[in-house]
């Protein structure tokens, strides 16, 4: 035991300069968006998924695709669209009549990292094929199971304004996403730096603009185990169940947050003690993952809805009302 927690503790000292490293690569090419890459790498490190909303042109893409850049993985990203079919995204079998034998053909869940864009233009039917691969990391074609790569993170985005031919996710896929992230305009500062940068009228490049890889498959899964095996304390735990069972008692939801919303506050708490370099969660820490965790696991009270008052100003009210523990 004492062996186990001492490597666990060598791999930690090893791991979180590079993860530094890595976060700052991923800021330098996503200019002005340090909380959504931070939350990302959060969902990353918990062994989770990311719903991401916000207008198109923000670097959704970039991000992703720096992301998998930056740990020696995969990329693929998937356009949905109201055609898009299951099979087209899980794969399928194909008749090679040279071969007189059918091949499997993988789709593009087969990947470490995959943008799975304006995922509400897909119908029903093609969301649930991706939603259980994120659940089963695995996809079964013809009968036969075929693992995904590992790790394996999904990132899906949906446009916040309604338009005809969307299919908004049930509430019971939406809760298969460990965070829904708003990702918004950046500064005036930050999006004068980016016009300059990517126009040409700038001869600066972002620091640490190396495309070499920070991490490898299995250093992520170091990581993804040091998170998991980080001491929490009961009164924390307690906190953050707290936290959840308020949205349930409070008039101005009209449906509350489940049980996997604690065990979704804990998880991330414990990566975003990691992110700044800490060996134990604070209460400060499940405060901090409460809106993203939850944003998307309650729903607005008629009234609420009525008066215009948004999900993340409610929760905000309600961390203000619930008592967090003194360590």
């Amino acid at each position: 035991m004492t062996d186990s927690f001492e490597n666990r503790d060598s791999n930690k000292d090893e791991l979180l300069p590079l993860l530094q490293q890595l976060r700052d690569r991923i800021n330098n090419a996503v200019i002005g968006q340090p909380q959504v890459v931070d939350q990302v790498l959060i969902a990353l490190l918990a062994g989770g998924h990311v719903l991401v909303e916000g207008v198109p042109g923000l670097g959704k893409t970039l991000l992703v695709r720096t992301l998998a850049e930056t740990i020696a993985g995969n990329f693929r990203r998937v356009q949905f669209t109201p055609d898009l079919m299951p099979a087209d995204i899980t794969g399928h079998t194909l008749y090679d009549m040279n071969k007189g034998t059918f091949q499997i053909r993988k789709g593009p869940v087969f990947t470490n990292l995959l943008l799975a864009d304006e995922i509400n233009r897909a119908p029903a039917k093609t969301q649930a094929a991706l939603l259980e691969v994120m659940q089963e990391h695995q996809v079964s074609i013809e009968g036969t199971s075929h693992k995904v790569s590992q790790p394996f993170m999904v990132m899906a985005t949906q446009n916040p304004i309604e338009h005809e031919g969307t299919y908004p996710l049930p509430e019971a896929e939406l809760d298969r996403f460990l965070l829904k992230v708003f990702i918004d305009y950046p500064s005036v500062d930050d999006e004068a730096l980016l016009t300059r940068i990517i126009s040409g009228c700038s001869k600066d490049t972002p620091e640490n603009a190396s495309s070499s890889p920070v991490f490898n498959a299995q250093q992520i899964e170091q990581l993804q185990q040091i998170v998991a095996t980080m001491p929490v304390d009961n009164q924390v735990v307690a906190y953050a169940v707290r936290l959840v069972r308020a949205t349930r008692e409070s008039v101005v939801f009209s449906r509350g947050a489940g049980t996997r919303a604690c065990i979704a506050l804990i998880n991330t708490a414990r990566a975003y003690a990691l992110l700044r370099g800490a060996d134990f969660v604070l209460p400060d820490d499940v405060k901090a993952m409460a809106i993203p965790v939850m944003r998307h696991r309650v729903a607005r009270s008629v009234d609420m809805e009525i008066e215009g008052v948004d999900t993340d100003a409610l929760l905000a009210d309600l961390l203000e009302q619930v008592e967090a523990p003194r360590l």
